[in-house]
């Protein structure tokens, strides 16, 4: 059983910045998420895409975003539970929720917070009759680890920055790289596409484009896909390779959650925004894209102050009997756990005349 103060179930930017929130009220966080990384849709769909609506921010890439979320959060320790989804909750006696992931992995806390975006993310798989026959078998949704394509042939599909990002990665692992796309343009960032076509012409990636993976063919691991091009006058390849990735981007539902006797409107959790973001059910929350209430806005810095004072909420929750006095970070600085203390520099500028 893993025993927390705030249980975040979402791994994105907002449940990201719950953790920084909740730590400098010296509560404890631990995050699930189905995803095999921290980051959400930022990490695993448009990691290169520019955001212009961070404060401070004129642009930033989705994944830099991430990344310093990470390092931001790093002095509180957060722990992560990872590909496992959030399935089932439980309220104990003592006010407590146990919640469990479909892979038995159970959590306990005395506030759950949802910060799971549009819901939980499923693959877009292609319309491949025997596609799960092969699954974990050669067939991959996601890369965790890049080292098990090491010196492997590896035929990936789609147009996306998923797709071109790590068809350009992994040139410098695989033994051959075969990037199939439907469509002769990608929708992908203009630098990685110019990337991908600039290792194509180099031999590095080989470029099969208005062409779809059809089919999968094996005796118990994967050993070919059939390749059909549009131009009907060209016949199907039959190419050997060692791995076959589709990446389609990832499907948002909101899953078990919608089952845990929440009020939703509109595949939304409905919160009171009067108040803390709080849903029908005292002591779970929902914050950012995954909620609904008049005069909601999906932002990414909608999430971040909805997360603020949902952790404000939490800690009365929490400690009824304490009372917390806001304190600024320009002067309190930020103590993690471990007891060290990032202090922020004080500036003084003196007008003259």
């Amino acid at each position: 059983m893993i025993k927390t103060d705030i249980l975040i179930i979402g791994a994105g930017p907002t449940g990201l910045f719950t953790v920084f929130e909740a730590g400098l009220l010296k509560l404890k966080t631990h995050l699930i998420d189905a995803l095999p990384q921290p980051g959400g849709q930022c990490a695993e769909i448009y990691p290169k895409k520019p955001i212009y609506d961070v404060p401070a921010f004129p642009e930033i890439l989705a994944g830099d975003l991430v990344k310093n979320l990470m390092e931001q959060i790093k002095p509180f320790q957060p722990g992560f539970t990872l590909g496992e989804r959030a399935e089932t909750i439980e309220k104990k006696e003592d006010g407590s929720f146990v919640v469990t992931t479909n892979k038995g992995t159970k959590h306990q806390a005395p506030v759950v917070a949802i910060a799971g975006g549009l819901g939980s993310f499923e693959p877009r798989k292609p319309p491949i009759s025997n596609i799960a026959d092969f699954e974990d078998k050669g067939v991959s949704y996601f890369i965790k680890d890049p080292e098990v394509f090491r010196d492997k042939r590896v035929v990936i599909s789609g147009g996306g920055d998923s797709a071109l990002d790590w068809a350009i990665f992994l040139t410098d692992v695989a033994s051959e790289v075969v990037l199939v796309h439907r469509r002769n343009e990608f929708r992908g960032a203009l630098d990685s596409v110019e990337k991908v076509s600039e290792l194509s012409k180099l031999g590095k990636i080989e470029l099969i484009t208005d062409a779809e993976v059809v089919g999968l063919n094996g005796r118990n691991d994967l050993e070919k896909v059939v390749i059909r091009h549009k131009d009907l006058a060209r016949e199907e390849e039959f190419r050997e390779i060692d791995y076959f990735i589709p990446l389609f981007g990832l499907s948002p539902k909101l899953g078990p959650m919608a089952n845990w006797g929440l009020e939703i409107e509109k595949n939304a959790i409905k919160v009171d925004n009067s108040y803390d973001y709080q849903t029908n059910i005292p002591g779970i929350y929902a914050i950012g894209d995954v909620n609904t209430y008049k005069g909601k806005l999906k932002l990414i810095l909608s999430g971040f102050h909805e997360a603020a004072i949902m952790c404000q909420s939490a800690y009365q929750r929490i400690h009824p009997n304490k009372k917390y006095v806001l304190k600024y970070t320009t002067v309190g600085g930020v103590e993690g756990f471990d007891g060290s203390k990032k202090q922020a520099k004080r500036e003084v500028v003196q007008s003259i005349g």
